[in-house]
């Protein structure tokens, strides 16, 4: 990649290298377990979002933490994951969020596909 640089009022054109591989591609991660999992916090879980009417089973839910449109889906239904493992992006205010699993577990379902807007407290994952 070449830049240009001003230094001391002289102009140098330099050329950079990656020195090593950057294999983290996602933004910087949701810290583990704030996508709200029932029974992993003590007080009680965010309001459903309009479009969640049918009951559902909080402890094998993941909600939103946050108001958004899903720019990237990671994870699919049937993958198996491990706490911290990416499940998807939400873009908000012009800032992506890497939303990962709270739990280990295997996906059931996803909720939502890239370009849907996402509530805060909605479901996007369900777990078997």
């Amino acid at each position: 990649m070449k830049l240009r640089i001003t230094l001391n009022g002289k102009t140098f054109d330099v050329d950079v290298e990656v020195a090593e591989t950057d294999n983290a591609n996602l933004p910087p991660a949701y810290p583990v377990g704030s996508a709200v999992l029932s029974g992993s916090v003590a007080s009680a879980p965010p309001a459903p979002a309009a479009n969640d009417s049918a009951p559902v089973d909080e402890d094998k839910v993941c909600r939103s933490p946050v108001s958004g449109i899903v720019v990237r889906l990671i994870a699919q239904p049937g993958q198996r994951l491990q706490v911290g493992d990416a499940l998807m992006v939400l873009e908000a205010m012009k800032m992506e969020t890497n939303i990962t699993a709270p739990i280990a577990g295997r996906i059931a379902a996803l909720h939502v596909a890239q370009g849907d807007n996402v509530q805060a407290g909605q479901v996007v994952v369900t777990f078997d």
